[in-house]
């Protein structure tokens, strides 16, 4: 991995003066600068918080999942630039009276129930799930001021959030909320695809989630554009496609990634010293689960400056089914398609036992 990383890929641990970083202190420095780095030229700059989220609760099921649940609906509002804005999301946790890890899920369908997430297991296995539908943040189009996107004055100097960052911000004032829930302990967010880019750029930003879930996330989110398979997705083809999922800057790195002075380990090591499970598909090469996997060998320095493992595996290619676990980022590489499933639900689920949470 060294060797790859002197070739071909921005260092990480190299400030912008091109000081080497050795210490907590200087790593939470390039921490900014990195930030900075990725809003200004990727995601997009996100607006300031104009007040914590509150919750009302509209309906409440306290047997669901086989009676072992309680599912709430429940409108979520807060403040911003032009007024209030109100979505709602799908909250289950176990009815036993105890606080739970809880994942924040951004979703591709407004339904309670899902196929994209086993409500049942996961309370079985002693943990809540809140749902947010993507849509009702930001429609998935080139419409910038739908809904959330019009609450905020846009600069037009290029760096204004695209949807990626509109769906992030949307999982925050989410964790407003929850951590003023009884039920909760700590928060996740987890995210599949497009909303596992959305995932990482969310915990990147917010340290209050303890742990982040990246599934099957590739082009812009989990894996390296630099030295991508040639099946995989890359920046050119995905701004042609969705330019409004990013800063319009995002564009100019179409034909030229290479000029870009970071490359997407440098999202994953914002998440340090916390929780990051990066899953991947073994027949999804769109997504280019090999690169996803060398990003995670690529970011585990940032976990090393606070004195524990990032990604313990090797740099061989994963076979399909194998787990890397032992250490605080975990990469796995389920047998299958692109998609998030009860398998995936099931890696990161024992990860966090593993850990104690």
């Amino acid at each position: 991995m060294k060797n790859y990383q002197m070739k071909i890929l921005p260092e990480l641990l190299n400030d912008k003066n091109g000081d080497q970083i050795t210490t907590v202190e200087a790593w939470e420095a390039r921490r900014k600068e990195i930030l900075e780095m990725l809003a200004k030229n990727e995601y997009g700059v996100t607006p300031p918080v104009y007040g914590r989220a509150t919750g009302t609760v509209k309906e409440v099921d306290e047997k669901c999942a086989s009676g072992q649940g309680v599912l709430e609906d429940i409108d979520i509002t807060f403040p911003t630039e032009k007024g209030n804005f109100t979505f709602p999301i799908h909250y289950f946790h176990p009815n036993d009276g105890k606080k739970h890890f809880t994942f924040v899920l951004l979703n591709f369908r407004p339904d309670a129930y899902d196929m994209y997430f086993p409500a049942e297991e996961i309370i079985d296995n002693g943990f809540g799930v809140a749902v947010i539908y993507y849509q009702h943040i930001s429609s998935d189009d080139a419409d910038l001021t739908d809904k959330l996107g019009g609450m905020f004055t846009r600069a037009n100097d290029g760096t204004d959030w695209g949807k990626i960052g509109m769906w992030a911000y949307a999982a925050s004032r989410v964790a407003d909320y929850l951590l003023t829930r009884d039920e909760v302990s700590d928060l996740g967010v987890i995210g599949h695809s497009r909303l596992g880019k959305t995932a990482l750029w969310c915990a990147a930003q917010d340290e209050r989630f303890v742990a982040a879930f990246s599934n099957c996330s590739g082009c812009s989110g989990a894996s390296y554009e630099r030295g991508k398979h040639p099946k995989g997705e890359t920046i050119k083809l995905i701004t042609n496609q969705f330019p409004y999922w990013f800063c319009e800057k995002y564009r100019e790195y179409a034909d030229h990634s290479e000029l870009r002075p970071f490359d997407q380990h440098f999202l994953l090591s914002l998440i340090a010293p916390r929780l990051l499970c990066v899953g991947s598909g073994s027949e999804d090469y769109w997504a280019d689960p090999y690169t996803e996997q060398m990003s995670c060998i690529g970011a585990s320095p940032a976990w090393e400056i606070y004195g524990k493992d990032g990604f313990v595996g090797k740099e061989e290619q994963a076979k399909p089914n194998e787990v890397f676990g032992d250490g605080n980022l975990q990469y796995d590489l389920r047998e299958g398609i692109h998609f998030l499933g009860r398998k995936d639900w099931n890696f990161y689920m024992n990860f966090l036992k593993e850990k104690g949470l």
